[in-house]
């Protein structure tokens, strides 16, 4: 029997990370999707899970919120236009790197009038359960 010599096990291990890195890209991106429609519905109990206990946000503005503010303000918005676009993933073990740009229309939780089109960070974690949840995300406006 004849063995695999060291180049071919390497890559045969890097193909596997590939394949490996290209579903979890698609599983955030789904994700991604799932939490831009639930913030359009106001639906705080699809968005809960995405996130960690200790998850952060930056908006444009320069706030910060923490996780249960984030929900508050998700569940009195009201969004006639609220999308994500041109979402990139970068994996980096268990922890990846998401970004996108974002167009809002609407009014947003604390009652003020939105007409913007921003760029957005998201940091996303693996857990111990092999779930991946939100853990940090920014945004800053573009023109």
């Amino acid at each position: 029997m004849r063995r695999l010599g060291f180049p071919v096990v390497f890559a045969l291990l890097a193909l596997g990370a590939a394949i490996s890195a290209q579903g979890v890209a698609q599983t955030l991106i789904d994700q991604e999707q799932q939490w831009t429609k639930a913030a359009k519905a106001n639906d705080v109990n699809v968005i809960a899970p995405l996130l960690a206990d200790d998850f952060v946000m930056m908006d444009s503005d320069g706030s910060m919120h923490a996780k249960a503010e984030v929900l508050a303000l998700a569940k009195k918005a009201k969004w006639t236009t609220f999308e994500i676009g041109d979402v990139k993933v970068s994996v980096h073990g268990d922890s990846a790197v998401v970004t996108g740009s974002w167009t809002g229309k609407g009014t947003d939780g604390n009652g003020k009038a939105v007409d913007a089109k921003e760029r957005w960070v998201d940091t996303w974690i693996k857990t111990a359960s092999g779930k991946w949840q939100g853990l940090a995300s920014a945004s800053a406006p573009t023109k």
